[in-house]
């Protein structure tokens, strides 16, 4: 299972703007002010730095989706 897409999701907590994200995975994301995802990021190669960064955030906004599919797997 691959990771497909990945967002901001701010339904339950909104981002601090902490960076924890841009530390772990600077080629996926950055903290100009809230997090965002990089166009044309590689989410494949980048699959593990991902989801630590996800694992890592101390809000829980960061959500993927794995195999094309649009649900949060995290």
């Amino acid at each position: 299972m691959a990771i497909t897409k990945v967002w901001l999701d701010e339904t339950e907590n909104e981002c601090t703007m902490c960076g924890a994200c841009e530390a772990v995975c600077d080629a996926v994301f950055e903290v100009p002010e809230k997090m965002a995802v990089k166009a044309g990021a590689g989410f494949v190669e980048n699959e593990a730095e991902i989801k630590d960064a996800a694992d890592g955030c101390p809000v829980g906004v960061i959500a993927y989706a794995l195999d094309g599919g649009d649900k949060r797997a995290n």
